[in-house]
C-alpha cells in the first residue's frame, strides 16, 4: 500500500490534497477526466471540513489489486457531525445557503462513497477504481 496524509486546516492544505489526489490517480494511469473528478471529490469533502470542522485529515491510498486499479481516500474530522445525513445526501439540502450538491455531488463523481457521522466525528470514504488492462 502506498499513501499519503494531508492535514487539513487552511485552504491551502484543501489544495495540497486535491494535486495529491490527482497526481496519485495519474501515476496509476487514470485518464485526465478521472483525475478531475477525483480532484473536486476531494475538494469537496476536505472544504466541509474546514466549514463545519476547522480541522481534519485526509489520507489518500494506492489499494490497487490484481484486478483494479484502486485510489481510496479517507476525509475525518471530529467536528460536529452532520445531524441529519439522509437528508445530507439528497440534492438541494444545504445548510450553508449553498446549492446542496456537496455530497450528493460528491457520490456521483467516484467509483464508491461511504460517510458515517456522529458528533465529533465524520468519515468520508471515496475510492476512485478501474479495471487492469491484461
Amino acid at each position: 500500500m502506498d499513501g499519503v496524509q494531508i492535514e487539513i486546516r487552511d485552504t491551502r492544505d484543501i489544495i495540497a490534497a486535491r494535486s495529491a489526489g490527482r497526481d496519485m490517480a495519474r501515476d496509476r494511469g487514470f485518464g485526465s477526466a478521472d483525475q478531475t473528478r477525483l480532484a473536486t471529490a476531494i475538494s469537496e469533502l476536505t472544504r466541509n471540513v474546514i466549514q463545519y470542522a476547522s480541522n481534519g485529515f485526509c489520507t489518500l491510498s494506492d489499494l490497487s489489486n490484481e484486478r483494479d486499479i484502486i485510489v481510496h481516500v479517507v476525509v475525518e474530522d471530529s467536528g460536529p457531525g452532520i445531524e441529519d445525513l439522509a437528508q445530507a445526501m439528497e440534492f438541494g439540502f444545504s445548510t450553508s445557503k449553498g446549492l446542496g450538491a456537496g455530497l450528493p455531488g460528491t457520490k456521483r463523481l467516484v467509483s464508491s462513497f461511504e460517510i458515517e457521522s456522529v458528533p465529533g466525528h465524520t468519515v468520508a470514504t471515496i475510492e476512485l477504481t478501474k479495471r487492469k488492462i491484461i
